[in-house]
């Protein structure tokens, strides 16, 4: 049994029309309702075979001691219709129940079909003055493959020890079916949550070299858990589950946690159409001679995003092939999208204004403010820099003494006005075997910049460095004689930002850590649940994501591997940072003083002042943090009156422990890595943290990346040469032709347009796109002071769009657009964008979820 929300008992308006009598003389109620299913793609719609049955919420069926259950009701009068932009058939049914019945709190859907179908809704007209609504939203699969119903509840929320009594034990009952029983093999129709470890990386059957370590379970290798997806093979490679081909789907997601059939077939859409970006180029270059690198930036910029020329005869051979590997009806929309939209990568921001801001030293530093990795600079403490094991930076006195703005070193550290970007600590002890990769030549690094009187940071020196006994490290500063050094070190430290921001800040800080809640809270809290309907839509299509970036992007020779510095080293060097992970630390106020750039401060909202007010990540942020943290805490105290009921809350409680002791369980020894789940206050910082990341710190790292890094050179993200010293051939080469010398450092034409086509999907907003303050569904909850709460909250949303349109105006606040001229949007929340208005690469919007 599966899914669903429940109504409040009250009693009906039991007047005509919906009252009736039968032949025999009976009285009887009739409740009319609807069913809305997508018919996008599908191939048999449901028929009188598939019905529906009733759960009363207040009357006991006494011979089954459970909730009583009413007659089934067929699916009739189908209808083509449109909701929002999803193409739906809806459906009649009809139910007679007599005058005893009581109130419907749950349905059971029968499928009688022969295949699956996507259902969105049910309403049922139980009155005429009240509809009971079910929010289903799942894949619900024939009976004779399931050999179950599907369960869904109404939307009353209600806390354990509220639910009304006929429910209580369909309640338990479905959370017991969601665990399973940890055994077996996974079916495309089962209805289960599990955990696993990330297992799934390696294909040791295809070489040594494609090897991967199990990830979690270990101290060796700690990990977040996901979902099990298949089946249990053998452990003793270190594999110990399959993977099916990308474009059949062909491993197991929860019906619940799929992509709806608009979803599935943007995406596929998306991603082919950005393959047809990459494919069409690289084969005029084959017959163009240009097999392995740009000549130019004019190259790059006229063969990857201006008009295509000639480009007709590749893309009908990229279609031809197409054509053999997809299904039919995706082919269609793929050769539909591609007629309005040419087959060329759009014009990225960073370079759309001016074609060459990009290369300034102020760009370069306002980017680790506004750009796509912006939480991870932070205030230096201690000069010069500290590494691991007390080791000190080779940056010195009289490399930055001069540049201060007259002040000294310690007088501008203790003004809080120098900071880093280190990625030198986690990097050094992976760094020979990174190295050692066949094309890859990176050092670790550490950036120093300067707070300027006027609000910018300007660069100060850049430290390069590599392993061996003793570190062998060089300092580049802006003013060398030779600039072109000083812009290749720039280089190398946006190769290293770049790693760490794919790895870490987007994949394992939002999409790998949010994973485990999802889990827990479809085990271990009923979908009748407050904190579950609080959190549902913030869940929407991340399992599904996750199991695609296994399929094709985290695996052993995947996307992320060929274009990413580490390379094959790339998850196991993320699971050494998430030994250091906490989720308290995720908060951003928490993470902004953790970092420096903020102090305590309970007079603002957020309980922070920033030290850098033109910080645009933070500002913007800290706003949507208030917004977050005000209806999180509101709805907390609608259904928990004090801090007992929080902690008698045993659905609650089981939440808790499953993820810090299951879900993130290598992290549960750590006593800073989690608050006590003790106190409303404690419940709602622990819930509006997982919103946050969830939905704002996702948005902040994932939208912006095609207006940045869709021009590689200003995000490259290997490189295959080392900076080379004076006096050698390849100094000369540098000098002589530094942009030549450039192109053949930075990754070739090939992995420079995977890498593109790669941000040009995950940039991209599908039209299902549900925003922080709306809700898939107005029927989401009955209950009128949350919906007037949700109001508040959208209210309180709209007035920050207000104030960053305000801030993108204020020629004072310079970090806000830069040389480039990209205003930051990317914490812009976009609440008048419903039913997927603005669509595609839009470097703005908030989607409540991490679903892309």
């Amino acid at each position: 049994m599966h899914r669903m929300q429940v109504p409040s008992p009250r009693k009906m308006n039991l007047c005509h029309p919906f009252n009736s009598s039968s032949p025999d003389g009976a009285t009887y109620h009739v409740v009319k309702g609807t069913v809305v299913i997508s018919r996008q793609h599908l191939r048999s719609p449901p028929g009188r075979k598939t019905t529906i049955c009733l759960y009363s919420s207040t009357q006991f069926d006494k011979n089954r001691k459970k909730a009583r259950l009413s007659k089934s009701a067929s699916f009739k009068n189908r209808k083509k219709t449109k909701h929002g932009k999803t193409d739906t058939f809806t459906y009649h049914i009809t139910f007679h129940l007599d005058m005893e019945f009581g109130l419907p709190g749950a349905i059971v859907v029968q499928n009688g079909n022969k295949t699956e179908f996507f259902l969105k809704f049910v309403s049922l007209e139980v009155s005429e003055d009240r509809k009971i609504h079910f929010d289903c939203n799942s894949w619900v699969y024939p009976v004779k493959k399931t050999n179950t119903d599907r369960l869904f509840f109404s939307n009353t929320s209600y806390l354990p020890g509220k639910t009304p009594l006929p429910l209580q034990d369909l309640r338990k009952e479905e959370l017991l079916s969601l665990r399973g029983n940890g055994r077996g093999e996974r079916k495309t129709w089962d209805h289960i949550y599990d955990y696993d470890y990330y297992n799934d990386l390696g294909s040791p059957d295809k070489g040594e070299d494609r090897a991967r370590p199990v990830l979690g379970g270990t101290t060796l290798y700690p990990y977040p858990r996901r979902c099990r997806t298949g089946r249990p093979v053998s452990a003793a490679d270190g594999v110990t589950e399959t993977r099916g081909n990308f474009l059949n789907l062909d491993y197991y997601v929860p019906p619940d946690d799929r992509f709806s059939p608009v979803k599935f077939s943007e995406f596929i859409t998306s991603a082919i159409q950005a393959v047809i970006h990459f494919v069409i180029p690289e084969v005029k270059s084959l017959f163009q001679g240009d097999i392995n690198n740009f000549r130019s930036f004019e190259q790059l910029k006229r063969d990857l995003y201006a008009e295509p020329r000639h480009s007709a005869a590749f893309e009908m051979m990229a279609m031809e092939k197409l054509k053999t590997i997809v299904p039919d009806e995706v082919y269609k929309d793929v050769t539909k999208s591609i007629k309005k939209n040419p087959a060329k990568f759009p014009v990225p921001q960073v370079i759309a204004a001016d074609e060459n801001a990009w290369r300034t030293d102020e760009e370069f530093a306002r980017e680790m403010l506004a750009g796509l990795n912006p939480a991870v600079i932070k205030c230096l403490k201690v000069f010069p820099p500290v590494g691991v094991g007390g080791r000190e930076s080779s940056i010195t006195d009289s490399h930055i003494e001069g540049k201060l703005e007259g002040l000294t070193i310690q007088r501008a550290m203790d003004q809080k006005r120098i900071f880093i970007l280190d990625h030198h600590d986690y990097l050094m002890p992976y760094l020979s075997r990174i190295n050692s990769q066949k094309g890859v030549r990176v050092y670790a690094s550490r950036t120093l910049l300067f707070l300027k009187d006027d609000g910018t940071l300007k660069p100060l020196a850049i430290e390069l460095t590599l392993p061996g006994e003793e570190e062998q490290s060089r300092v580049f500063v802006p003013d060398i004689p030779v600039r072109a050094l000083w812009e290749l070190a720039k280089t190398f430290v946006a190769v290293n930002d770049s790693g760490y921001h794919q790895l870490i800040s987007h994949w394992l800080y939002t999409h790998a850590a949010v994973e485990p809640f999802v889990i827990a809270t479809k085990r271990q809290l009923s979908a009748m649940h407050p904190i579950y309907k609080l959190l549902d839509p913030h869940f929407k299509d991340t399992m599904h994501i996750n199991a695609l970036a296994r399929s094709i992007l985290l695996n052993s020779g995947g996307i992320l591997e060929r274009t990413m510095f580490p390379g094959k080293y790339a998850m196991e060097l993320s699971s050494k940072i998430y030994t250091n992970w906490r989720f308290t630390e995720q908060a951003l106020p928490e993470d902004l003083v953790k970092r420096g750039l903020a102090v305590r401060d309970f007079t603002q909202p957020s309980g922070v002042s920033l030290l850098l007010e033109d910080y645009p990540y933070a500002m913007d942020g800290l706003d949507i943090w208030v917004c977050i943290k005000k209806w999180v805490h509101n709805y907390c105290v609608r259904f928990y009156p004090d801090d007992m009921a929080v902690i008698s809350d045993p659905e609650l409680e089981s939440w808790y422990t499953e993820i810090r002791h299951v879900g993130h369980g290598d992290r549960r020894e750590d006593p800073y890595c989690w608050l006590e789940l003790n106190s409303i206050e404690n419940l709602a910082q622990t819930l509006t943290t997982l919103i946050w990341i969830a939905s704002a710190l996702h948005a902040s790292v994932n939208f912006g990346q095609f207006a940045y890094a869709g021009f590689a050179p200003n995000r490259p993200t290997r490189c295959r040469e080392f900076i080379p010293v004076e006096n050698t051939h390849e100094f000369a080469e540098l000098q002589k032709d530094p942009e030549k010398f450039f192109f053949h450092m930075v990754p070739d034409r090939f992995t420079t347009t995977l890498g593109l086509a790669l941000i040009e999907v995950l940039s991209c907003h599908m039209s299902d796109e549900v925003y922080l303050g709306q809700r898939a569904s107005a029927g989401w909850t009955d209950d009128g002071e949350v919906l007037r709460l949700f109001e508040e909250f959208a209210d309180d949303l709209r007035r920050v769009e207000k104030n960053i349109k305000e801030r993108n105006k204020d020629a004072l606040l310079k970090n806000r657009l830069g040389p480039a001229k990209v205003p930051y949007t990317l914490m812009y929340p976009d609440t008048s964008n419903t039913s997927g208005k603005d669509k595609g690469v839009t470097g703005k919007g908030i989607p409540n979820s991490v679903s892309i």
